[in-house]
């Protein structure tokens, strides 16, 4: 899993930086780069979260 978020976070990266050089659309791909980024780093988050819901976490 961990490397699915690695290539989805570095993707978004490379997209943020790919929209300076399109000609067309700069706007979205550097907002669909923004948005794979943030999905890439609070998806894990998220799974973690649920996964521990209920989960006595007092020690």
């Amino acid at each position: 899993m961990i490397v699915l978020f690695l290539v989805l976070f570095l993707g978004g990266i490379y997209m943020m930086g790919a929209a300076f050089n399109v000609t067309e659309f700069p706007g979205l791909v550097f907002s669909g780069g923004l948005l794979i980024t943030s999905a890439a780093v609070g998806i894990p988050f998220l799974i973690a979260a649920v996964e521990h819901r209920g989960a006595d976490n007092r020690g």
